[in-house]
């Protein structure tokens, strides 16, 4: 199908992510100041929206905890920027078997919890969009597996709904957006679905442009997406999503790096990217207008 070019264009930052990152790059921040702060120097280079995880304040591992949850809002809410909130609700669904020859018991790093306790912090601090990762997918590693059933992604898929929060869904290959799809059908998520198209994540949908465009031409015209790659194929990847109709996604948990031998802030990786989309001849949009076009709802987190 003919390319049609992204005019009006939102990029969403990245703040840290829940990768082995934290001991790779000064940058990386760890607290929720630590995050806040990054976010909300996206917000001020261009980011319409930062999506954030929260870590170990000492160890800077990834947490699900509530409190550090609260408080990165709170702070983000508090600056004298304004950012459309996007939080993870990705952690929770961990698998790592024993081995080949013994999988079970599962050994450290497993963290499973039900769909209620996945959710929790998006009920607690209300953010405008929460993510919904919409399969079960093997990484990298050798026993690790991401763990998001059917029954678990309707369940999350509903919660979120009716919180009034929209799920930005996470496709990491093309049977993703298949049941996303049918998601929308039966009623779980609104028509005018929110998709994050995520390339070259191993074992996902790798990073070359034929595979970008079999998942851009599986996104419904009524649906919004969005588009990141990974370390050194991140910024090529900005002009891809724009130019096939997308918006984009950079920062510190998909990329750590400006320039070769240059590890980078969050905010310049969002200045790089504001750059390439202006001399694409495209537009970069604020906070109200994607909210204007996402139909989202800004809310007061719980007292």
């Amino acid at each position: 199908m003919p390319l049609t070019m992204n005019r009006d264009v939102f990029i969403t930052a990245a703040i840290t992510g829940s990768g082995s990152t934290q001991d790779r790059s000064p940058h990386v921040p760890r607290s929720p100041e630590q995050i806040a702060n990054s976010a909300i120097d996206a917000a001020k280079a261009g980011a319409a929206v930062v999506h954030c995880h929260v870590r170990d304040p000492e160890s800077g591992v990834p947490s699900r905890r509530l409190d550090l949850y609260r408080e990165l809002t709170d702070r983000i809410r508090a600056a004298d920027v304004d950012v459309v909130l996007n939080l993870t609700a990705g952690m929770g669904g961990d698998i790592v078997f024993g081995g080949v020859e013994a999988p079970l018991p599962t050994v450290a790093g497993t963290d499973m919890v039900g769909a209620t306790e996945r959710v929790a912090h998006v009920a607690e601090c209300l953010p405008e969009i929460c993510t919904l990762d919409c399969g079960t997918m093997n990484f990298a590693e050798a026993d690790y597996v991401m763990t998001n059933t059917p029954g678990m992604l309707r369940a999350m898929g509903q919660m979120m709904t009716d919180l009034g929060v929209k799920p930005e869904i996470e496709a990491f290959d093309t049977g993703h957006l298949w049941f996303a799809k049918q998601l929308v059908a039966d009623g779980i998520l609104e028509p005018n679905a929110l998709v994050q198209l995520c390339m070259g994540v191993p074992w996902g949908a790798p990073d070359d442009l034929n595979t970008f465009m079999a998942m851009v031409n599986n996104v419904p015209p009524e649906w919004t997406f969005s588009a990141f790659g990974l370390g050194r194929s991140q910024m090529p990847f900005v002009a891809a999503s724009v130019l096939a109709g997308g918006n984009v996604r950079v920062g510190l948990e998909d990329n750590l790096m400006l320039d070769k031998g240059v590890l980078a802030t969050n905010a310049q990786l969002v200045e790089r990217a504001h750059g390439i989309i202006e001399n694409l001849g495209a537009r970069v949009i604020g906070p109200a207008e994607v909210r204007e076009k996402l139909g989202l709802v800004k809310q007061a987190p719980k007292v």
